[in-house]
């Protein structure tokens, strides 16, 4: 195992990975499977094979949810079932799993098109757009609609995706924070971080306690969620643990959705023979309605294909970290307890021994026959073993009903002499992304 180069007394990697954290991660794993970075002056792990990625993720006891990323998230999210350690993430799990069937994920897509059709409605032809800012009004206003229902109005939508602007910011400031001071600062970014992590959490205190009043009134995520029942110990949620998960869909339903999308859309506006493949399928699949249903998403198959190498290209969680619960060997080194390790899917997504051409957009690399390809483990975009997002199939199908509602509509163009890059914060982000947004006729 080697030492990434480049590390400073004290700060260890901090500049890098502030400066140029995607660059910096994308060249380590020509140092090795296992490469040593320096968070401050903490020792951390990054794997960069994908077979040792799938060991890491398929033994969630010794390598917990737990390191720097997590450290900051947590007071964010509470112990929902995104940072709770190894013990409460299997009895929540097992709660929440029923939740998030394909059967009823299904039965939400008519709010998800609502939820497209509401923002994309309101662009007048030929103006300029901010394609990445429309996409996480849709995602914040589908994701509070099914956690929600009836119960919020618009005003609280509204609220909803200023606090988690703010606190999306915030988070990746206190990340690569070397020395853990950031958050104690009194600045003027702090107090906002925090007046928004109030604002939020009473809000879905509020709207938690409505729902326990109704007593099952509503059919939303909420609701399946208030009124979800394990067997024996694991009893059902109680109040403080149903707004921490409410927390975490709403944190986890919002941003990376919204950034997979807008990354999608300039995607595929910037590649013609994309696109014009892309209408076609649609066109043909619609047979001239305006929205696809459900029913539509097994014959929008290159549709798929597109969305599954937005994933690939810029994964929204682009960086992970974990921590042993156990002294453990990992690629040939001893691990102490308590090691932090870290994975990448965009290093792994753009490692050329895992993905020829890595950095060219091309759906077709998902084809049948050159899926089979793939290395086992090298696409991770939804983590894998029993962590693995339980949100896969409920982001997947409102990715896929937004762009083939977006394809039946509209056709986008970037601005001339816009500049797009990615913004690793976070989740992974394209930063403002203005289109001019031209009507598609009707076939």
């Amino acid at each position: 195992m080697r030492t990434a180069p480049g590390a400073l007394p004290l700060l260890g990697h901090a500049l890098p990975l502030r400066r140029d954290p995607l660059g910096f991660l994308a060249s380590l794993p020509a140092h090795g499977d296992l490469v040593e970075v320096r968070l401050g002056p903490r020792p951390a792990y990054l794997v960069c094979h994908p077979e040792l990625v799938q060991r890491v993720l398929s033994d969630a006891r010794t390598f917990d949810k737990g390191g720097p990323l997590f450290e900051k998230v947590r007071p964010l999210l509470g112990n929902g079932l995104g940072t709770s350690g190894w013990h409460d993430h299997r009895r929540q799990r097992r709660l929440m799993q029923p939740v998030f069937g394909r059967e009823r994920v299904g039965t939400y897509a008519a709010d998800m098109v609502r939820g497209i059709t509401a923002v994309t409605d309101a662009w007048q032809p030929g103006r300029v757009v901010d394609v990445s800012a429309a996409m996480q009004s849709v995602t914040a206003r589908v994701t509070a609609r099914t956690l929600f229902s009836t119960s919020i109005g618009d005003q609280d939508v509204s609220d909803i995706q200023h606090c988690l602007v703010v606190l999306f910011s915030g988070v990746y400031r206190r990340m690569t924070a070397p020395l853990g001071l950031w958050e104690k600062l009194p600045t003027p970014g702090n107090r906002r971080f925090r007046a928004a992590h109030d604002r939020l959490r009473g809000l879905i205190h509020r709207i938690v306690r409505a729902h326990r009043r109704a007593a099952g009134g509503h059919d939303d995520l909420l609701t399946a969620l208030a009124t979800a029942h394990g067997d024996g110990a694991d009893g059902s949620l109680s109040d403080r643990e149903l707004c921490d998960q409410v927390m975490t869909l709403l944190v986890a339903g919002t941003e990376p959705t919204g950034h997979a999308l807008a990354w999608a859309v300039h995607l595929v506006a910037t590649h013609p023979e994309v696109e014009a493949r892309l209408h076609a399928e649609n066109d043909r699949v619609l047979s001239g309605r305006r929205s696809p249903e459900v029913t539509d998403l097994p014959r929008l198959e290159y549709t798929g294909r597109v969305f599954t190498e937005v994933l690939r290209l810029y994964p929204p969680g682009w960086m992970f970290t974990r921590t042993t619960t156990s002294e453990t060997e990992l690629a040939g080194r001893s691990l102490p307890r308590g090691a932090d390790v870290l994975y990448s899917p965009y290093a792994l997504h753009r490692d050329p021994r895992l993905f020829p051409e890595p950095g060219t957009f091309d759906p077709d690399r998902w084809s049948p026959d050159r899926a089979r390809l793939v290395p086992r483990g090298a696409f991770i975009p939804f983590g894998a073993g029993n962590r693995k997002c339980i949100g896969e199939h409920f982001g997947t199908v409102e990715a896929l009903l937004a762009l083939s509602t977006l394809c039946a509509r509209w056709r986008l163009r970037p601005v001339p002499g816009a500049e797009v890059r990615p913004r690793p914060e976070t989740t992974l982000g394209t930063g403002p992304l203005p289109m001019v947004a031209l009507p598609r006729a009707r076939r």
